[in-house]
């Protein structure tokens, strides 16, 4: 990824806020990938200023597109991982069937295999996720859904929404309908936080996805 095609939303000295391409891994895996937004952030700002650091503060899917938040000090991450419950994240979903209520609380308890599948299971096993979804149109048996999750355990809208017989269009995860479609229909597009240093609250925000729209005229 060329340095002009990383959409930078926001930057100050001290965070600089990010809209994801979907297929961008955030960071790398053990498989040790070298393309991850991580890596484009460091060398845009190794730019600056050869002494400039990058730290990760939360990761976004490799298939989910919109917001997400690096800090440029180790002081800046922790402030913002110790405070991350307190902040606001939504998200715009399509899914595949229409959800039984306008809007409801999803509640479950999320584990992972072996194999790094997340699944619904029990209190014993699990961590409790909480998402709040409320739907904002639908169109041939599918649903836009404004999501807020309360929790933020690894895909944890998608096994949820899967979990009531919504899977979100393009879930190749998740999803059991396997609708082809050329990418995850999943985009992080608010985020509300608290800034480390001058304690304002500051508000990110993106437009829908223009092929979310195209889909649900």
């Amino acid at each position: 990824m060329s340095m002009n095609k990383l959409n930078i939303i926001y930057e100050d000295k001290f965070i600089i806020v990010i809209n994801k391409k979907p297929s961008t891994l955030t960071i790398q895996t053990n498989k040790k990938e070298s393309h991850t937004l991580y890596n484009d952030v460091k060398t845009y700002l190794k730019k600056q200023n050869p002494h400039n650091k990058v730290f990760i503060v939360h990761r976004l899917d490799k298939d989910t597109s919109g917001l997400i938040i690096f800090a440029k000090s180790p002081q800046v991450k922790e402030f913002l991982q110790n405070n991350w419950h307190t902040f606001t994240r939504q998200y715009y979903a399509i899914t595949e069937n229409i959800p039984p209520k306008n809007k409801a609380r999803l509640i479950n308890y999320l584990a992972e295999t072996k194999t790094l599948h997340t699944y619904c299971t029990n209190s014993a096993k699990g961590k409790q996720a909480i998402t709040d979804y409320q739907i904002i149109k639908t169109k041939n048996n599918r649903a836009l859904l404004n999501i807020q999750i309360i929790t933020g355990r690894k895909n944890q809208i998608r096994v949820q929404l899967a979990n009531i017989n919504c899977p979100i269009l393009g879930d190749k995860k998740y999803s059991p309908f396997k609708v082809p479609y050329h990418r995850l229909c999943l985009h992080a597009y608010k985020l509300t936080i608290t800034h480390p240093i001058t304690k304002k609250e500051l508000i990110f925000e993106t437009p829908i996805p223009e092929e979310f729209s195209q889909l649900m005229q």
